[in-house]
């Protein structure tokens, strides 16, 4: 059974920066793509950045520029580097992969950013 642990997440300032962790219990990472989404109170989770087995990034508009999603194949690790963080960056962070039809996801990480 794969597992996806997420952390990082915590109070910042607008302007700070975090940097998000997603370790998986096997070596799932190394040849899907991952991807964090995130879910603010009262609205749908939406996907914020994703990362190919190849290392091809994809961003939504609202973080281009902000954040940046790496990973660690030999770490089993994929991060999401926040900078510039704004108070509607605020949500649930989660970490996802998958194999074939089947999907992971990780508990979620609480991001919070005060204005």
């Amino acid at each position: 059974q794969v597992r996806l642990m997420e952390s990082g997440g915590g109070l910042v300032q607008a302007g700070g920066s975090l940097r998000l962790s997603c370790a998986a219990s096997g070596n799932i990472f190394s040849s899907n793509v991952v991807r964090w989404y995130r879910q603010a109170p009262g609205k749908p989770r939406e996907l914020v950045a994703a990362i190919t087995s190849g290392g091809i990034t994809n961003y939504a508009d609202s973080v281009k520029g902000r954040f940046t999603i790496s990973r660690d194949n030999a770490k089993n690790t994929v991060f999401l580097q926040m900078n510039s963080l704004k108070p509607e960056d605020t949500a649930v962070y989660y970490c996802n992969t998958n194999s074939g039809l089947v999907h992971y996801w990780g508990q979620g990480t609480q991001v919070t950013v005060s204005s």
